[in-house]
């Protein structure tokens, strides 16, 4: 429920703190004195459209706070946590509204979106009066109202839920028949285009096999030209392998007899007679890979061409050729198993669908009991206010199975019939703004806590209006004050005496830098001062003592 409101330099008020109880509370006060600014500050903490001409004159900008101490299972809290905003305890909304016309919302002092201010504003206030549609204009809010009368809710949402269901069966359906019919379009191209990578049967790292060969043989004269000087360098006199074959056997003999001069200089020969062998073997290797066929050349230039041709023409590097044939095939089987999985799917779709329809037509059913019920239930709220000839009608149209929606098939309106003889007419268009917020009270005292937010704000209702009239909404408001909060501003002290918390909004005048100017106040009322405000409700200008024993009187009847 609301706890706080705070007010900053908003129009008349330049600095306004009100504390708020749970039940009914009730605002009073004259004309001009400030109600509405009161009323149109606190919507702007809410999320309601901001205007530069709020902000008091002279003043940098204007400021509305609202403080709330949601229940533990309110529908805000995964709302807020989904927007990582912490809500331990009270839920502080803050509005802070330019002169230039810039607004800044915040929440538990984080910055947040207007839109969502307005989303949790919505969850947790609702404002009614006679010229506020807000809650009766959307259709939605028509079929929810009408849903959460009926305890329809859980349907509802099974109804949105098979929908979804549904729709995905759909939609997995179509995206799969559109695969196949793209794959179907390019069936000849995919066949031909399988068939030369298959009969070109591009290998796995072909291109730079190909191209370091390639390399070789276009320079592989030049190489065997440098061999071949190497091997002769090797084989040439002044490096006889025989001479130095001999000499090392002739040293070994003398090995015996100078052990330590000799063998350091074997060693060194047998090294070198083994390097000898191993560059010439090098050198012979060499020159049999340098030895080609010149047709190999051309064969292999023929290959490197014919694998970036096709490279090129499928627009993927070389390297991926391989796997084209592996995605190809993939593509043309899928054709063929197409079939099979689009009748599949097409049978999970008609069977989503009827399970959908199934569920859709029995909430309509009870949508179309409940209607009757809600009917009947309003209208034996409208004689005590002053709505006696009217009649209330909850108007369902239920649509083609094939074109329901997540809200089932359904479209669910408000109509009235405000006399006998008249047509009916949707309630927003039929009645007047004072027969309007008398039917959205009769609605919320039927309705109870069910399908509202937990703080209700009626602005004025009992406007033209007294008596056993004015008597009969404040019992209504009483009522509805048992299972949430209600706050009405009220020039009717048969709804003022019935308040459990009452203040007085009036207008005073202060001193300014440039002279005089007003400012409004609120003041809370109990006891003997509240007694004479409610006397003034009902004499006007001058206060009798008559007025005030009817006052204590009316204030008697709520104890």
């Amino acid at each position: 429920m609301l706890v706080a409101l705070s007010i900053r330099n908003i129009i008349l008020i330049d600095r306004l703190d009100l504390e708020f109880s749970g039940g009914l509370s009730v605002m009073t006060g004259e004309t001009g004195a400030g109600k509405s600014i009161l009323l149109d500050a606190f919507a702007l903490a809410l999320g309601a459209r901001g205007d530069a001409s709020l902000v008091r004159k002279s003043e940098p900008q204007g400021q509305v706070t609202a403080v709330f101490e949601p229940d533990p299972g309110h529908q805000v809290l995964p709302i807020l946590a989904e927007n990582g905003i912490e809500c331990s305890g009270q839920l502080i909304l803050r509005r802070v509204q330019t002169p230039e016309g810039a607004t800044r919302a915040f929440i538990n002092d984080q910055p947040v979106s207007v839109q969502l201010l307005r989303r949790i504003g919505a969850a947790l206030v609702e404002i009614h009066g006679q010229h506020d549609d807000r809650a009766l204009t959307d259709a939605a809010a028509h079929r929810r109202l009408l849903d959460a009368y009926g305890g329809l809710t859980a349907d509802a949402a099974g109804v949105a839920e098979r929908h979804e269901r549904w729709q995905a069966a759909l939609r997995a359906l179509r995206e799969h028949e559109a695969h196949i019919d793209s794959v179907r379009a390019n069936a000849d191209f995919l066949r031909h285009a399988l068939e030369e990578l298959t009969t070109l049967d591009p290998k796995l790292d072909e291109e730079e096999s190909l191209a370091g060969r390639r390399q070789l043989m276009m320079h592989a004269e030049r190489i065997a030209g440098d061999l071949e000087e190497a091997h002769d360098a090797l084989a040439g006199a002044g490096t006889d392998e025989a001479r130095l074959a001999a000499v090392l056997r002739k040293l070994e003999r003398q090995a015996v007899n100078a052990r330590d001069i000799v063998e350091p200089v074997t060693a060194s020969l047998e090294r070198l007679l083994v390097e000898i062998n191993e560059a010439r073997g090098a050198i012979e290797a060499g020159l049999a890979a340098t030895a080609f066929d010149p047709a190999e050349l051309e064969a292999s230039e023929e290959r490197l061409f014919a694998l970036r041709a096709l490279a090129r023409k499928h627009k993927v590097p070389v390297a991926d050729l391989p796997g084209l044939i592996g995605k190809f095939e993939a593509e043309l089987e899928a054709l063929d198993a197409g079939e099979h999985k689009v009748a599949s799917l097409r049978g999970a779709a008609e069977q989503a669908a009827e399970d959908y329809r199934k569920t859709a037509r029995a909430l309509s059913k009870r949508r179309h009991a409940t209607a009757a019920a809600l009917d009947a239930a309003v209208i034996a709220e409208l004689a005590p206010l002053r709505l006696d000839k009217a009649r209330f009608i909850t108007r369902i149209e239920t649509g083609d199975e094939e074109e329901g929606g997540p809200t089932g098939l359904d479209r669910v309106a408000f109509w009235v019939q405000t006399n006998p003889g008249t047509d009916p007419g949707l309630l927003m268009k039929v009645a007047s703004g004072g027969e309007l917020a008398r039917f959205m009270l009769a609605l919320k005292v039927v309705l109870a806590s069910r399908g509202s937010a937990p703080s209700l704000v009626f602005d004025e209702i009992d406007t033209g209006v007294g008596g056993a009239t004015a008597a009969a909404i404040g019992q209504r408001l009483l009522r509805l004050s048992q299972d949430m909060q209600v706050i009405a501003i009220t020039h009717a002290p048969q709804v003022a005496a019935l308040a459990g918390a009452h203040m007085r909004i009036v207008k005073e005048s202060m001193a300014a830098g440039d002279g005089e100017s007003v400012a409004t106040r609120v003041e809370a009322l109990e006891g003997e001062t509240r007694r004479e405000e409610i006397a003034r409700m009902l004499a006007g200008q001058t206060v009798t003592d008559e007025a005030r024993a009817a006052a204590e009187r009316l204030m008697e009847r709520r104890a």
